[in-house]
């Protein structure tokens, strides 16, 4: 995370490599937390090469111990050359809909600073409803509790659009 643009918007501090590595150790071990890694198509059928590849990440926090159905979302383009052609948009509904079909998810909210206009409409466009403003982070909290409605608008905005591959490791 080298750029201030998107350590500011996403909260993170800068790390060393090594900080890096036993931060993805603990997220692969962390039981409240779900990531997408997003994959540009057009470099993987290119390169073949997966860490290239590599424009993003959508996530899922399972932040409140007395509400086990509601996650915190989130979505990230780091490579700019990538933001505003749809990818995050439909990552995030993938990340969605895996969190109410798998995950059993059936209340969202997302953080999102003041000034991160593309993220507000975005999450606005995607139904969800601003809830909160915190003045102390300069962010306002949204939200969206899922019914089958947007369940099935959420479908229809992917459908054709799509393609992932399953990592388990076991």
């Amino acid at each position: 995370m080298k750029s201030a643009e998107l350590r500011y918007f996403t909260g993170s501090e800068t790390l060393t490599l090594e900080e890096e590595f036993q931060m993805q150790q603990q997220w692969h071990q962390d039981q409240d937390k779900c990531t997408f890694i997003i994959l540009e198509k057009s470099i993987l059928t290119t390169t073949e090469n997966e860490i290239e590849a590599m424009i993003g990440d959508t996530n899922l926090f399972f932040n409140e111990v007395d509400q086990p159905h509601s996650a915190e979302t989130e979505i990230m383009i780091a490579n700019v050359a990538y933001r505003g052609k749809k990818r995050g948009w439909e990552a995030l509904i993938l990340m969605l809909l895996y969190g109410i079909n798998t995950l059993n998810v059936s209340r969202y909210t997302a953080k999102i600073k003041f000034d991160n206009e593309k993220s507000i409409k975005m999450f606005e466009n995607l139904r969800f409803r601003k809830v909160e403003e915190s003045q102390i982070f300069q962010e306002y909290t949204f939200e969206k509790i899922v019914n089958q409605e947007w369940k099935d608008w959420l479908y229809s905005e992917i459908m054709g659009a799509i393609s992932y591959k399953v990592y388990n490791e076991e």
